[in-house]
């Protein structure tokens, strides 16, 4: 991941092995790596609604005239967040596919 490697000598007693939850915990840098890792995984960008589909999904017009399809976030559902075309939005996408998004600030 970043350079640091850990090594397990599997010819040890049972008792001296670290566990499966320690060696991946010592791979992503702990409780505090993971969500720092999960949060490098998406793309933030800042956009504009231009056409409301059915089904709470938006196409969003990102500042490079890019057509996104998105849908809200799970606490925007929650909140009863309303969004019209026009709306100034943040989103997040995925590097894999970069034509679905995910609302999560309006």
């Amino acid at each position: 991941m970043d350079g640091r490697e850990l090594t397990v000598n599997l010819a040890r007693p049972r008792e001296e092995r670290p566990s499966a939850v320690a060696v991946a915990a010592a791979t992503v840098g702990g409780v505090a790596g993971a969500a720092t890792e999960h949060e490098r995984r998406h793309i933030e960008l800042e956009g504009r609604i231009a056409t409301v589909l059915p089904g709470t999904m938006f196409r969003v017009e990102l500042p490079n005239k890019h057509l996104v399809l998105a849908t809200i976030c799970g606490k925007m559902r929650k909140r009863w967040v309303r969004l019209i075309a026009g709306d100034r939005v943040k989103i997040e996408m995925s590097p894999y596919d970069l034509n679905k998004a995910r609302i999560v600030w309006r």
